[in-house]
């Protein structure tokens, strides 16, 4: 079943990015009633006295954090997990609390508030969850093997979570951006990119997520047509899109990103 935005409640995650607060400006302007989170209380009022929404202030790496933000969210109708972190770099470099943090913000804590909202969802009959993975979980790079592990396992829970929703009414979407102009990790990184190396938009993104949701999309690709090819190539042929990146100069990007840092 696809779902309506206009009057549907929605949980943000990560609204306090560029990623986020252009997503829900958008699901606003579509009639969307919103719920917007983030560890910023004072960008979540700015955006929601902007845009008319209720704000709850999490830390998605703190578990007291996720059952209180369920709590006081209450009943939904979509979910959106967009918030994470880049965690890119060295793994033997990462901390083990930092480690932990990764895997808890990037993956396990959208799995989380995909089994708390799945509950409700089926037994009304419709719904939808988007997860925001990443390009990085369908081909993997030098520096970011903690980055690439929890994008990968994001794309396989959302795929296999959906097959388990299969008939119920409630849809599951994972929508991968590439590199993003303007808003999200690698703007705000500051790092160049090759020549030729192409990006998106934040708008491209957002489309992306409307889509899933209005259409019942499983997996949206948000990136250049080379880049969705070489994606492709990686799933089913990683030693050749390694060399591809080594090739081309890809694979030392990933290597200048600044840490564990969060959207």
């Amino acid at each position: 079943m696809n779902v309506r935005l206009s009057g549907s409640r929605i949980l943000l995650t990560g609204a306090t990015g560029g990623l986020g607060s252009g997503m829900a400006r958008e699901l606003r302007a579509r009639g969307a009633e919103l719920i917007l989170t983030g560890r910023r209380m004072d960008a979540l009022e700015r955006l929601a006295a902007e845009i008319g929404a209720t704000t709850i202030a999490a830390d998605l790496s703190v578990p007291a954090d996720v059952t209180r933000l369920l709590d006081e969210a209450g009943p939904v109708d979509i979910l959106i997990s967009n918030a994470g972190l880049s965690a890119v770099g060295q793994v033997v470099d990462f901390s083990e609390e930092e480690i932990t943090r990764a895997l808890d913000v990037n993956l396990v804590t959208p799995i989380l508030l995909a089994r708390a909202v799945t509950p409700q969802l089926v037994g009304r009959g419709r719904g939808h969850i988007v997860l925001i993975g990443s390009l990085a979980g369908r081909t993997a790079s030098k520096g970011s093997a903690l980055y690439n592990s929890t994008k990968f396992g994001l794309r396989g829970f959302a795929l296999a979570h959906r097959q388990d929703l299969y008939g119920t009414g409630v849809g599951v979407s994972i929508v991968e951006p590439t590199f993003v102009s303007d808003a999200g990790m690698y703007a705000d990184s500051g790092v160049e990119l090759p020549r030729g190396v192409r990006t998106v938009s934040p708008d491209d993104v957002t489309r992306a997520v409307i889509r899933s949701i209005e259409k019942n999309v499983d997996e949206i690709v948000v990136a250049p047509l080379e880049q969705r090819i070489q994606a492709s190539l990686a799933l089913v042929a990683p030693s050749v899109d390694a060399r591809l990146q080594r090739m081309f100069g890809v694979s030392e990007v990933f290597g200048t990103y600044p840490g564990v840092t969060k959207r």
